[in-house]
């Protein structure tokens, strides 16, 4: 598969082929679900947390007669059926994370940049360059663009000025490389590479 690169100014930077192992695969619906399961998943922090019968600060002490009181044979007043008491089933600190295997996160990634690819929404630029950290002037620059609504792949290293200047412009996210997941790939309509990106991308999957 061919790409068209361009350049942030709008102009043609020539052609590059993309790896078909990697952007021309039959995007799987199931593979890509099971990868946003997994991130949001793990990405809980799990802290959330109740205090049960044994920590709460109650008296132990029986505080009704055995026989004779016409209630129940009560011997505390920490059960969680009475005001102040322990509240029973609460939530616990854990993780919330599930396992998947190595080799289907990979995969699951080929199949959301093949998805991509597929529908269209896949850009490459020559590079993601700024001269000064200004949002206004970049935000002028995605406009005629069409870069609504993108996640914009950077190399190993982002440049500064771009970093800056993106991030207060709404529904752009910029990422380096190494960075790049399946969910964010999906809840942005474009994908933009930088060839350093394509590069990296290509790389790490041989």
């Amino acid at each position: 598969m061919e790409l068209q690169v361009t350049t942030l100014e709008g102009k043609s930077a020539g052609k590059v082929t993309l790896d078909d192992a990697v952007f021309g695969l039959e995007p799987r619906a199931d593979l890509i679900q099971r990868m946003v399961r997994y991130q949001l998943l793990k990405r809980m922090s799990g802290t959330h947390d109740v205090k049960n019968r044994a920590e709460v600060s109650q008296t132990g002490k029986k505080f009704g007669r055995q026989k004779g009181g016409g209630g129940a044979r009560h011997g505390s007043r920490r059960s969680n059926i009475f005001r102040g008491g322990g509240r029973a089933f609460g939530p616990t600190p854990r993780s919330h994370a599930v396992d998947l295997p190595k080799k289907v996160r990979a995969l699951a990634l080929k199949h959301a940049l093949s998805a991509k690819a597929k529908a269209g929404d896949l850009v490459i630029i020559d590079q993601a360059t700024a001269e000064a950290p200004k949002t206004a002037a970049l935000r002028a620059i995605f406009g005629k663009l069409g870069f609504s609504n993108a996640l914009i792949i950077g190399g190993t290293e982002l440049d500064t000025n771009f970093a800056l200047a993106a991030r207060n412009i709404p529904q752009i996210d910029v990422l380096p490389a190494q960075g790049i997941n399946v969910y964010d790939i999906l809840r942005r309509e474009k994908l933009v590479l930088t060839k350093d990106a394509l590069a990296a991308l290509e790389g790490r999957f041989q």
